[in-house]
């Protein structure tokens, strides 16, 4: 930014606490997304101008605590700590406002400035209860602003209240953990005072409290100390033992416990009331889920869901999608009037007919992601993993693998990077493990186009549907797999699932268009990027070396003797005869030199094999470019096709009648493109999460399962005379 910034300021609370929703509101479009360094753990920051001047806020990633069991627990902890923003505002969801306050709790305990940020609080009223702002703010000593960050009240409340409340000094809360642990804890900290260990940086207490409660991160911060570390070890140990020996507990949950007993002082003051005849008043969302989570209704209604967004994409995507592919078509056609040779080739070929290839989808893509995104930030998409854990544990996942695979494309259009990343959040290694070998099945958006072609070429006027089939054999083909896996070579026990379900929410317009605008410029960006630099590798593939001139001469000589005949023939029936003969020639000529080229030699060296897919060589050609990135499969097929293909048509269309292909072929390649290999950058996500043993594994694995599932479709489709 070139104008100065005169503050940071952090937005932390709960997942699902409506803490990025105030962001996008404070924000808009003045925000970049990006990671934190060295992890791959989101981060998000935005600019406000104030009349203080330019302020830069953070959306720090959701979390329950600051002890660093997850990376985003870390993270938030990191930031708060080493960057020291000017204020803090928390955001809590103010109906589950006991949970909520454990997070800010923790963030007094560090000295922080923290404004709290009471946020659906409509929500709660509506509940019959009533929360006094003022009392509250009173007794924990911090600004309370309320909240409807979906309609945008006490938004800008809330960011004036946290830039008038700063410290020079941070000031830690104090609490008192008890008598088994209040003289240890003091031991402790008077130890690293007199030590002067790392009191720059943290609060003393702080570092004794997060030892006891065995932090892993800071108990290797003491390591640094040789003799500190082993006294504190000492009586970390010997308050252990007497917990267990006494209470039966460890110090960790007496901790907790203290701390939900000082937030419930604090409620029981007349911060938090029931209006009496009000008070059984049902919760609107277990009205909801009573219905929509029910053992029978729920899969059925889920389901529904599902096809009536495939159903509203297609209908609606057909116009868009139409516009976008006239337009290259008129691109093309303006390319066309090059001088012939090289450059319009790869122009024509390569550029346009690879790229607008992957782009003449965006429309279907971004209504699907517009979907996608209500669901998500209406609360639905979590009641869909609490359904499904029931299936889950049959086949030996776990009810957390349901958001890996979600993220991954569970519903279509995810990204199987993202998706694999999330699977870190499962405690099992064995589980995580069969959750990561398993979510590339799902349909991300990369393979989307490629089934939208299909559909479009071999079952037009049916699209939705088979989107919604090729999506049920992705989650039957991952369930099944698991259960193998789970079988055999990764054994072990299963983990009970735990999940909280959000209050159902009526999704913001700008929240709907920021998440799916993120989503769809990714792709958009990488069909400029990635698939642009792929699609010019792949034309010079398919276009070097050339036909030798030996080769050419008996193909364009023919070509020239057809052309001086129709010169001079005055017929108009042989004239016709004869000009589709030249163009028979052209496209034998312009085949035969794809032959010869290095793409189409590979491709042609594996056919044999490939064939009992109903494979050709061009199929082959774009399968293996489709290893490193599946978007461009469809733009290497359009680039195979051009090059034999003059005709101004839909690209659906030349498939479709294209030779060697038919319906069998299609639901075969379907199949294949949905389970085989991951993309490369899947694979290094795999090999980091796990090894490159296991990354290895999928690769081969998957491409192996695809094809037999392949193989038997197009046999049997054969056999059924599709």
């Amino acid at each position: 930014m070139s104008e100065p910034v005169i503050a940071t300021i952090a937005l932390a609370g709960n997942p699902n606490a409506g803490k990025t929703t105030l962001f996008n509101a404070l924000t808009g479009s003045r925000q970049h997304v990006g990671n934190y360094p060295g992890i791959t753990v989101e981060k998000k920051e935005g600019y406000v101008d104030t009349p203080h001047g330019l302020t830069r806020v953070v959306d720090l990633p959701g979390t329950y605590s600051l002890t660093a069991y997850s990376q985003e627990e870390l993270v938030a902890r990191d930031f708060l700590i080493h960057e020291r923003p000017q204020g803090v505002i928390n955001v809590l969801d103010a109906t589950s406002l006991e949970r909520n306050l454990y997070l800010t709790v923790q963030f007094l305990e560090i000295g922080i400035p923290v404004t709290v940020a009471l946020n659906m609080v409509d929500a709660l009223e509506a509940k019959g209860m009533r929360i006094d702002s003022d009392r509250l703010a009173s007794l924990m000593n911090v600004p309370v602003v309320r909240t409807v960050a979906r309609s945008d009240k006490g938004v800008r409340e809330a960011l004036d209240a946290a830039m008038n409340h700063p410290q020079k000094a941070w000031q830690p809360l104090h609490i008192s953990y008890g008598p088994d642990l209040d003289p240890v804890l003091k031991e402790m900290t008077d130890l690293i005072e007199a030590r002067d260990f790392l009191t720059k940086t943290y609060p003393p207490r702080w570092l004794a409290l997060k030892f006891l409660e065995n932090d892993l991160v800071v108990r290797q911060l003491f390591e640094a100390d040789f003799e500190l570390h082993r006294d504190m070890r000492d009586m970390a140990d010997n308050v252990a033992r007497h917990c267990e020996k006494t209470l039966k507990t460890q110090p960790e949950f007496i901790v907790a416990d203290y701390r939900y007993g000082y937030i419930s002082s604090i409620l029981r003051q007349g911060v938090l009331t029931i209006q009496p005849d009000l008070q059984g008043r049902a919760d609107l969302s277990d009205k909801i889920d009573s219905v929509l989570t029910h053992q029978l209704a729920g899969p059925i209604i889920m389901l529904g869901i599902l096809y009536g967004l495939f159903s509203l994409t297609f209908a609606i995507g057909q116009v868009p999608m139409g516009w976008v592919e006239s337009f290259f078509e008129w691109l093309s056609a303006l390319a066309m009037q090059m001088p012939p040779g090289l450059t319009r080739s790869l122009v024509v070929d390569g550029i346009i007919a690879g790229v607008g290839g992957v782009l003449g989808f965006v429309p279907l893509i971004l209504i699907m992601f517009l979907g996608i995104t209500f669901l998500e930030d209406s609360g639905y998409m979590a009641r869909m993993a609490y359904m499904l854990d029931r299936v889950f544990r049959i086949f030996g996942l776990h009810g957390s693998s349901v958001v890996p695979f979600i993220i991954s494309g569970g519903i279509p259009g995810g990204c199987a990077v993202p998706g694999v990343m999330a699977a870190r959040t499962l405690r099992s290694p064995k589980e995580k493990l069969a959750t990561l070998l398993t979510a590339p099945f799902m349909v991300c958006g990369a393979k989307v186009p490629v089934f939208i072609l299909l559909a479009a070429a071999f079952f037009p006027g049916h699209g939705a549907r088979v989107m919604f089939l090729i999506t049920l054999v992705g989650w039957a083909a991952a369930l099944v797999v698991a259960k193998m896996l789970r079988s055999s070579v990764i054994r072990g026990p299963s983990t009970p699932f735990v999940m909280e379900l959000p209050p159902y929410r009526m999704p913001t317009t700008m929240g709907m268009v920021l998440h799916t605008w993120e989503r769809g410029w990714q792709y958009i960006k990488k069909a400029g990027t990635v698939i642009l630099a792929i699609s010019v590798l792949i034309w010079a593939m398919m276009t070097f070396p050339a036909l030798s001139p030996e080769a050419a001469a008996p193909i364009e000589s023919q070509i020239q003797t057809l052309e001086r005949r129709l010169a001079t023939e005055p017929i108009e029936e042989i004239r016709l005869a004869l000009q589709n003969d030249i163009s028979e020639m052209n496209l034998h000529l312009k085949e035969e030199t794809l032959a010869n080229s290095l793409a189409g030699r590979l491709g042609r060296a594996i056919e044999p094999v490939t064939a009992w897919a109903g494979f050709d060589w061009r199929t082959n050609i774009a399968l293996v470019g489709g290893i490193a990135a599946k978007e461009v499969i469809v733009s290497t097929l359009a680039t195979a096709h051009a090059l034999s293909d003059d005709e101004a048509q839909a690209f659906s269309a030349r498939i479709a009648s294209a030779p060697g292909w038919n319906t069998s072929v299609a639901v075969s390649l379907m199949i294949f493109v949905l389970l085989y290999s991951p993309c490369f950058v899947t694979v290094v996500a795999i090999a980091r999460e796990a090894s490159w043993g296991w990354a290895v594994f999928s690769v081969v694995f998957n491409t192996g399962f695809a094809f037999v599932l392949a193989v038997a479709a197009y046999q049997l489709g054969m056999r059924m005379g599709w």
